[in-house]
């Protein structure tokens, strides 16, 4: 039996007018050292403030916790504000 002739097909080349360009997503850079070091700190920092918070909310006897005494519970909105932060500069990081 005869072998059947192998077709190849023709590789499309789209108009140059069509190609896609070099895009600003491919001409990123990765980021700098201090963008994840940042986030890591909020993180650090937000989870310490509302665990130090949460843990002496009963001993505001001490004078090294009076400040946290004053603010009641704005004590969670600066807590949480440093996690949203860190969820802000997480979001910068390529």
């Amino acid at each position: 039996m005869p072998k059947s002739t192998v077709r190849k097909k023709k590789v499309y080349t789209p108009p140059a007018e069509l190609r896609p360009q070099e895009t600003v997503a491919a001409r990123r850079r990765p980021s700098p050292v201090w963008v994840p070091a940042l986030a890591v700190s909020f993180v650090v920092i937000g989870i310490a403030w509302l665990v130090t918070y949460y843990l002496t909310q009963g001993f505001f006897d001490v004078e090294a916790f009076s400040a946290l005494a004053k603010l009641e519970y704005w004590n969670l909105a600066i807590g949480f504000g440093f996690l949203v932060a860190s969820l802000a500069v997480f979001s910068k990081w390529r």
